[in-house]
């Protein structure tokens, strides 16, 4: 547990930060592209007006040197990232339904079985991060969560630990981002299966969350 990383909303900040700066130089690489081909057409378009019609030179056994190709553009990590930041989280989702009927209110995807579940809420899976959603406004919370998801599932992380708290501090004392954060967690698509934490990893506050693993960019090669 000690050795899990944590996160911080000035880390996920700054990773949002790197992800606009990435796409905004990706889009200017891109006029710069079309500007330099327009020129070049318009180029070519003003020397066949002047000089007129042209016969080619017979083959002499030059070598013709081609230009180096252009530095590839990361367009995977770009969607990805893309698709990272524009992954709606609605607050309006109706969880309670599909939270499995066990006291830990579990939950899981169709394809994940019943084994697994035991296995995570027997702490059978290494923690290997975590982040802490305490004191944050619901949105912060929400964007914070998606950024820490994605991160994590980026660096390879099965097993990470959210913790939203038990709402002692909230009117009511009501645990409000209790719900929010489940709710959150099962319109993630990074998201397999999730259990309420065990009292040592912090019981009603906490949940402990499995992680679909990082997508293969070959994949969508």
């Amino acid at each position: 547990m000690s050795g899990a990383p944590r996160f911080s909303l000035a880390d996920l900040g700054e990773l949002k930060r790197q992800i606009d700066r990435e796409r905004r130089e990706a889009a200017e690489r891109a006029q710069r592209e079309r500007e330099a081909r327009l020129k070049t057409e318009r180029e070519r378009h003003l020397f066949r007006l002047s000089v007129g019609s042209i016969t080619p030179l017979s083959d002499q056994g030059k070598v013709l040197l081609q230009p180096p190709p252009p530095e590839p553009i990361p367009r995977q990590r770009e969607l990805d990232e893309r698709a990272a930041l524009e992954e709606a989280l609605s607050d309006e989702m109706d969880v309670e339904r599909l939270l499995e009927t066990d006291e830990g209110l579990s939950f899981r995807r169709r394809h994940i079985g019943q084994d697994v579940v035991r296995r995570l809420r027997r702490g059978q899976w290494t923690i290997q991060a975590q982040i802490d959603l305490h004191g944050l406004r619901r949105d912060e919370a929400r964007e914070s969560l998606q950024a820490f998801l994605r991160l994590s599932r980026r660096l390879g992380h099965r097993c990470v630990r959210v913790v939203h708290g038990k709402g002692l501090g909230s009117p009511g004392k009501a645990p409000v981002l209790k719900s929010r954060v489940r709710a959150w967690l099962i319109q993630s698509r990074s998201v397999l299966a999730f259990v309420q934490a065990r009292a040592s990893q912090g019981g009603h506050g906490a949940v402990i969350v499995l992680l679909a693993p990082p997508e293969d960019p070959r994949h969508h090669a």
